[in-house]
């Protein structure tokens, strides 16, 4: 997934408070002061919540929008965050950390458990040994149950926004149609921004396989940003896992 006009939409719209709590999810596990590589850092919020707290953070992600964004936030909080465009499937060029994280079910955009797999290989690859990986994917609940048919829409005086999501082609996926209108007062009229963002998730056990297969252990499973039980209602998994 690419995001071009939308990366500032997105930083607009985002609901801010989750930040704080995939800030408090990672601190479960990992202490500040390590090496934290974000995979899919988008606009660096989490990033620049990261690096207050404590932790020495680098971030990696496939929008050359969102890492300028990214690199806009850094600045602002007057933090040095190194950013790195890559793809989650090759992160070549990058070193060794104590830890990975990558959330906003943002796995969830590749295009099939292979690709998940690989992924989870090029994770361990840039772990140090008992290094730590927090992650998030939603759960086949979302996609098949909660997700079919939601919408949500938004407008100000500048700009307005459409979500709609369908049920996708595959097995647990969906489609999310999304527009946004920005106005222009040179010409007194909305210019509008489309973009189809599709997402696939899978039974929790493919996960578990996937994470035994890449060389992880002691994976735990949480719900509610790790705070609550898995039930069969979850909307989204919460991982962690060790480096063997």
């Amino acid at each position: 997934m690419i995001y071009s006009q939308f990366a500032t939409f997105y930083d607009q719209l985002f609901d801010n408070d989750l930040y704080p709590r995939w800030v408090n999810y990672l601190q479960k596990y990992v202490q500040p002061g390590a090496n934290v590589l974000d995979l899919a850092c988008g606009t660096g919020r989490l990033l620049v919540l990261l690096g207050q707290a404590g932790y020495t953070v680098t971030g990696a992600d496939l929008s050359s929008e969102m890492l300028a964004l990214a690199n806009q936030h850094a600045e602002a909080a007057d933090l040095e965050i190194p950013l790195f465009q890559l793809n989650m499937l090759a992160l070549d060029g990058l070193g060794q950390f104590d830890a990975v994280t990558c959330f906003d079910d943002s796995l969830c955009y590749l295009t099939d458990l292979d690709e998940v797999t690989q992924a989870f290989q090029q994770v361990a690859q840039h772990l140090v040994t008992g290094g730590q990986f927090c992650f998030d994917v939603i759960t086949p609940y979302q996609t098949d149950v909660k997700y079919p048919g939601y919408m949500y829409n938004y407008q100000d005086k500048e700009q307005a926004f459409m979500w709609t999501t369908y049920a996708g082609e595959w097995p647990h996926s969906v489609e999310h149609d999304l527009t946004f209108f920005l106005y222009q007062a040179e010409v007194d009229a909305y210019q509008s921004y489309s973009e189809t963002h599709y997402e696939r998730t899978y039974e929790l056990e493919e996960y578990q396989q996937a994470l035994q297969a890449t060389g992880f252990t002691d994976v735990t499973v949480r719900a509610d940003f790790g705070e609550q039980p898995v039930t069969n209602q979850t909307t989204r998994w919460f991982f962690h896992g060790v480096k063997a």
